[in-house]
């Protein structure tokens, strides 16, 4: 089970990692969770990029990639004793 993406050598803890192939692309999914407030801003700010290189050092998994979906289950940003869910999907571009 995957537990750690790289994104342009950022780590994150991730959960609900799925790898596919799409059209003859990499792809993968994942869920991490962020806490509200610096962190939250810290991380949309890093994820705003859109484009990153990719590694996944558990499957030997490496390509440049966008992020092609993503979505968060939190409403309160700036509470900082909340957590949300973050669903990001990246796909490889060619």
């Amino acid at each position: 089970m995957v537990k750690e993406v790289l994104l342009d050598n950022k780590a994150f803890s991730v959960t609900d990692f799925k790898q596919e192939l799409e059209r003859g692309r990499k792809s993968i999914s994942f869920t991490l969770k962020v806490q509200g407030g610096q962190h939250y801003h810290d991380v949309t700010s890093f994820l705003y990029k859109n484009a990153f290189e990719v590694r996944v050092p558990e499957m030997d998994l490496a390509f440049s990639g966008k992020i092609y979906e993503y979505s968060t289950s939190l409403a309160d940003y700036s509470d900082e004793n909340s957590f949300s869910n973050f669903k990001l999907r990246l796909i490889e571009e060619k």
